[in-house]
């Protein structure tokens, strides 16, 4: 019985469609999580609270009241979802550009917040030397404060990924149940479960703790590696 489960394309296809969720929200994290999180740590805008507050938010809501909302956004109805459907001939919900998009905005902040700690402790005589020695903005965060917190954009990077891999309330919300299209793994535990299914159910389950066990144990080996590399 579990042979055939794992030989079954059907059973991987969620998986497959979660990886490639997670990897594209994770690329497009990177590129919007390090400026911003550059911006929260260097501007002096008088109103930044109010924007790390915007960004945080995701982390105290309940999924179900961003999943409402994206739906609205994102239906034909919607503003988000009307553009779309008159550029591309679909609405967002219900497809997997509307899951890339309401997943970049929820794991935005398990990217941007271990980049800002990684910012914040950066020795801010290494950018001044930056400048002095003639080096543009751009050029002292490519050259100079990137690889100095390399071990937080890692830990962002991976946290995100997996985050993205575990989402279900946004994903249930956007993207229902549809194969293929919008039925990633969390979505497929629920559905083998409604079904009383729980041998396909501890499958998808089993591989999901191990895989979360794997990420968090890179991430704390990597910190504490960094860690101790600098005592």
């Amino acid at each position: 019985m579990s042979e055939h489960i794992f030989s079954s394309y059907e059973f991987w296809e969620p998986f497959l469609l979660t990886l490639k969720l997670a990897l594209i929200t994770t690329i497009f994290l990177f590129i919007i999580g390090v400026p911003l999180a550059y911006y929260l740590v260097f501007s002096r805008n008088r109103f930044i609270s109010i924007i790390e507050a915007l960004v945080a938010m995701p982390l105290v809501l309940p999924p179900s009241v961003l999943g409402f909302y994206f739906l609205l956004a994102f239906s034909q109805d919607g503003f988000l979802g009307g553009v779309w459907k008159e550029l591309f001939g679909h609405q967002l919900a219900f497809h997997f550009e509307g899951l890339v998009i309401g997943s970049i905005v929820f794991s935005l902040p398990f990217m941007v917040h271990p980049i800002l700690a990684g910012l914040k402790g950066v020795d801010t005589n290494q950018i001044e030397a930056s400048y002095t020695m003639g080096k543009s903005r751009l050029a002292t965060l490519l050259k100079v404060i990137l690889p100095t917190i390399k071990p937080s954009l890692i830990a962002g990077g991976v946290i995100s990924f997996a985050h993205t891999v575990g989402e279900f309330g946004v994903v249930l919300m956007i993207g229902g149940n549809i194969d293929g299209e919008t039925k990633v793994v969390s979505i497929a535990i629920y559905d083998q479960v409604e079904t009383l299914n729980y041998i396909v159910a501890h499958a998808y389950s089993l591989i999901l703790f191990i895989f979360s066990f794997a990420v968090l144990w890179f991430v704390y080996l990597k910190t504490n590696k960094h860690r101790l590399g600098g005592l």
